[in-house]
């Protein structure tokens, strides 16, 4: 499956006007292209950043975070708008893959920003103390309505959630695709649509990211 809904030329134009950024991020971002491993990207990437700082975040938690590639971008608009106040909570399941996250973080000067989870996700967050300003999820695609009750516990009232994959490179339009990870998105995205708790939109940027707050 492709990551972009987007046209090919739209997504590389989107993301070729993302300003420039440290030598680690693009290393990150060429590490994902040749690996083949999912990240956000780079329009992706300064839309989280830009969102985290539009809120003042001072408190992210991420669930699903990979190599930190979007941890990385979260980390630094805390960074730029309280030096050294803020945290961002990185979640994986892999220690190899926190380890990683370790070491680009460490290289981009954020990693005291940064409390490292390694297990499953939803339980990290339930695990803690609550009152995040911004959470991003980006977990197995099935997981998404069992995620958001824990999810509205957690965000303050005013908070946003930012969701990946809310197109699924367009399998949420096509009525024969009810393999679990497509109905769980389906479920997911009712849910917010439906519930008075939440005002959203799906941007369709990359493979549909959805920005949500919560009332």
């Amino acid at each position: 499956m492709s990551d972009s809904v987007l046209p090919a030329l739209l997504q590389s134009y989107l993301d070729e006007l993302v300003p420039d950024r440290p030598a680690e991020l693009r290393a990150m971002e060429a590490l994902a292209a040749a690996e083949g491993f999912p990240i956000i990207g780079p329009a992706c990437g300064q839309l989280c950043y830009l969102v985290a700082r539009m809120v003042g975040a001072r408190r992210i938690f991420e669930l699903g975070s990979g190599f930190g590639y979007s941890t990385a971008w979260f980390a630094r608009a805390l960074k730029e708008t309280h030096g050294d106040a803020g945290e961002v909570h990185h979640t994986v399941w892999e220690a190899d893959l926190s380890e990683q996250a370790r070491r680009h973080l460490a290289a981009l000067g954020l990693v005291d920003l940064v409390r490292f989870h390694t297990g499953e996700a939803v339980a990290a967050l339930t695990a803690q103390s609550g009152g995040f300003d911004l959470i991003f999820s980006d977990i197995d695609k099935e997981d998404y309505p069992t995620s958001l009750p824990v999810i509205e516990r957690q965000l303050r009232p005013g908070g946003v959630l930012v969701v990946d994959n809310l197109l699924w490179g367009n399998r949420v339009l096509d009525p024969a695709a009810d393999d679990p990870a497509t109905a769980g998105i389906r479920r997911f995205t009712r849910l917010i649509a439906d519930s008075p708790q939440w005002t959203g939109s799906i941007l369709p940027i990359r493979d549909g990211l959805l920005l949500a707050l919560k009332r």
